[in-house]
């Protein structure tokens, strides 16, 4: 998508500085695809720890203990 806009020249040279990007658009595709994974990587945060399916370590460490899971392997 093609659009115009105005980036303050400070920013824009950071982000070149940091991506090592060799063009503006290459900086500026760089921040958006970074600040979109990292917003992904915080929503995902909030769910950590509230599933209620996973075996807790106790339940693990029986299974392994237990003879008919032995034989499975």
């Amino acid at each position: 998508m093609k659009t115009t806009i105005e980036i303050p020249d400070d920013e824009l040279r950071q982000v070149i500085k940091y991506t090592k990007a060799k063009t503006k658009r290459e900086a500026v595709v760089y921040a958006i695809k970074d600040f979109n994974r990292r917003r992904r990587l915080a929503e995902l945060t909030k769910i950590l720890g509230t599933f209620e399916d996973f075996m807790a370590q106790d339940d693990l460490k029986e299974m392994r203990e237990d003879e008919t899971w032995k034989k499975m392997k």
